[in-house]
């Protein structure tokens, strides 16, 4: 008798619980699905305080899962990317083995603003060439610095750095204080993702999944991916959706010439 008092005890626990998930999301282990709220098109609404309170709301919680070492999903300027701290070890093993992606295959850092680039890469260009191109769907390749965890990318002396044209994702970067790992959100050599259905199969590896809607054209192309650690010098890594307008900047506003690896 009193082993089925505790069962039912627990039962209770159980449904109180489920009923208190949204005060107490944050401290929960399971997948959270979070959905962001669409923005406004014309300007402040009569929702627009609820909307804030929906987003600050997620950012804490997304920023409770990452400083707990545990890897989300979330919207980009272009895909759906999977993110944790680079400068946790632990979290760079865990969104390989989430991913199935070959650890000889480097992830970019994420970052809120230009001048966090310059403390965890070694900059050769103009810093008026990095405000033309970013924020937006540019992922910049320089030389890192002796700040970034040496166990991400230990097989390259080189790491991508970005700043998405994302409003959320700018400030999760700012709230965590340090930069974010990142990578696209599917399993590794599949269709990058736009929607979060798309990569269902891994929502309960991931901690949390930011639901931010459809984005953008959907061209699943991802960030336009640049070396620029040669001086003088740029080489096309991906061609990505933001080329044309990339080439334009390197070439005709700053002189870089194209690395054909002569040398």
């Amino acid at each position: 008798m009193n082993s089925v008092r505790f069962v039912a005890s627990e039962f209770v626990k159980v449904r109180g619980t489920r009923r208190l998930a949204a005060a107490n999301m944050c401290k929960e282990l399971k997948t959270k699905m979070l959905r962001l709220l669409p923005p406004t098109c014309n300007g402040p609404t009569m929702n627009e305080e609820n909307r804030t309170e929906n987003s600050d709301e997620i950012l804490r919680c997304t920023v409770k899962a990452l400083q707990d070492g545990h890897v989300v999903a979330l919207p980009t300027d272009t895909i759906y990317g999977l993110a944790c701290l680079a400068q946790n070890s632990e979290a760079v093993r865990k969104i390989y083995a989430v991913k199935g992606r070959n650890g000889q295959k480097p992830l970019a850092i994420c970052v809120p603003e230009i001048q966090d680039i310059y403390k965890y890469c070694k900059v050769e260009v103009k810093k008026e060439l990095l405000d033309d191109l970013l924020p937006g769907p540019v992922t910049l390749v320089f030389k890192r610095s002796e700040a970034l965890n040496p166990a991400l990318n230990p097989f390259t002396s080189l790491v991508g750095v970005r700043i998405p044209n994302h409003a959320f994702m700018r400030r999760l970067c700012q709230m965590c204080e340090e930069p974010l790992a990142l990578t696209s959100a599917n399993v590794s050599a599949r269709t990058s993702t736009v929607e979060v259905h798309e990569f269902q199969e891994l929502w309960p590896h991931v901690a949390v999944v930011v639901d931010g809607g459809p984005i953008g054209d959907q061209s699943r192309f991802g960030s336009t991916v640049v070396d620029l650690s040669v001086v003088n010098k740029y080489r096309i890594i991906r061609p990505g959706c933001a080329l044309s307008s990339t080439l334009d900047v390197l070439e005709r506003k700053y002189g870089l010439s194209e690395d054909l690896g002569e040398e």
